[in-house]
Protein backbone atom coordinates (compact mmCIF):
# COMPACT_ATOMS: atom_id res chain seq x y z
CA UNK A 1 0.00 0.00 0.00
CA UNK A 2 1.14 3.51 -1.04
CA UNK A 3 0.04 6.60 0.54
CA UNK A 4 -0.10 9.61 -1.84
CA UNK A 5 -0.79 13.22 -1.04
CA UNK A 6 -3.11 14.44 -3.92
CA UNK A 7 -6.02 16.70 -4.84
CA UNK A 8 -9.52 15.55 -4.36
CA UNK A 9 -12.34 17.60 -6.41
CA UNK A 10 -15.25 19.35 -4.95
CA UNK A 11 -17.07 22.40 -6.08
CA UNK A 12 -19.84 23.12 -8.65
CA UNK A 13 -19.81 21.84 -12.26
CA UNK A 14 -17.72 24.50 -13.82
CA UNK A 15 -16.62 25.88 -10.08
CA UNK A 16 -13.42 23.56 -9.20
CA UNK A 17 -12.14 23.57 -5.55
CA UNK A 18 -9.78 21.11 -4.79
CA UNK A 19 -8.92 19.22 -0.83
CA UNK A 20 -5.29 18.48 -0.43
CA UNK A 21 -5.29 15.04 0.85
CA UNK A 22 -3.16 12.14 2.29
CA UNK A 23 -5.04 9.14 0.75
CA UNK A 24 -4.09 5.35 -0.43
CA UNK A 25 -2.77 5.24 -4.16
CA UNK A 26 -5.58 2.53 -4.83
CA UNK A 27 -8.30 4.36 -3.64
CA UNK A 28 -10.70 6.46 -6.21
CA UNK A 29 -9.71 10.68 -7.01
CA UNK A 30 -12.49 11.75 -4.78
CA UNK A 31 -13.01 8.43 -2.46
CA UNK A 32 -12.06 7.30 1.06
CA UNK A 33 -9.19 9.58 1.89
CA UNK A 34 -7.30 9.25 5.73
CA UNK A 35 -6.41 13.17 6.34
CA UNK A 36 -7.37 16.47 4.95
CA UNK A 37 -4.22 18.50 5.10
CA UNK A 38 -5.25 21.58 2.73
CA UNK A 39 -6.96 23.51 -0.12
CA UNK A 40 -6.71 24.56 -3.40
CA UNK A 41 -9.37 27.15 -4.68
CA UNK A 42 -7.87 27.74 -8.91
CA UNK A 43 -10.90 30.81 -9.43
CA UNK A 44 -9.21 33.05 -7.39
CA UNK A 45 -7.04 35.55 -8.40
CA UNK A 46 -3.66 35.20 -7.39
CA UNK A 47 -4.56 30.85 -6.74
CA UNK A 48 -5.13 30.55 -2.69
CA UNK A 49 -3.38 27.74 -1.32
CA UNK A 50 -4.14 26.87 2.52
CA UNK A 51 -1.43 24.51 3.54
CA UNK A 52 -1.18 22.67 7.39
CA UNK A 53 2.49 22.00 7.05
CA UNK A 54 2.65 20.71 9.79
CA UNK A 55 0.63 17.60 9.03
CA UNK A 56 2.36 17.55 5.64
CA UNK A 57 5.83 17.61 6.98
CA UNK A 58 4.76 14.69 9.31
CA UNK A 59 3.35 12.60 6.14
CA UNK A 60 6.30 13.39 4.04
CA UNK A 61 8.64 11.66 7.19
CA UNK A 62 6.42 8.50 6.49
CA UNK A 63 6.98 8.07 3.21
CA UNK A 64 3.87 9.38 1.61
CA UNK A 65 4.55 10.62 -2.20
CA UNK A 66 2.98 13.78 -3.44
CA UNK A 67 1.39 13.88 -6.87
CA UNK A 68 3.54 16.45 -9.32
CA UNK A 69 0.80 19.19 -9.05
CA UNK A 70 0.75 18.51 -5.40
CA UNK A 71 4.27 19.07 -5.08
CA UNK A 72 4.42 21.94 -7.27
CA UNK A 73 1.95 23.56 -4.53
CA UNK A 74 3.85 22.69 -1.74
CA UNK A 75 6.96 24.37 -3.35
CA UNK A 76 4.81 27.30 -4.47
CA UNK A 77 3.36 27.95 -0.76
CA UNK A 78 6.73 27.99 0.81
CA UNK A 79 8.53 29.93 -1.28
CA UNK A 80 5.49 32.49 -0.64
CA UNK A 81 5.97 31.75 2.98
CA UNK A 82 9.85 32.34 2.62
CA UNK A 83 9.81 35.60 0.95
CA UNK A 84 9.94 38.60 3.52
CA UNK A 85 6.87 40.62 3.13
Amino acid sequence: MAVKIRLTRKGAKKKPFYRIVVADSEAPRDGRFIEVVGTYDPKTDPCTVVLEQDKIDYWLSQGAIPTAVVANLIKRAKKTADTPA
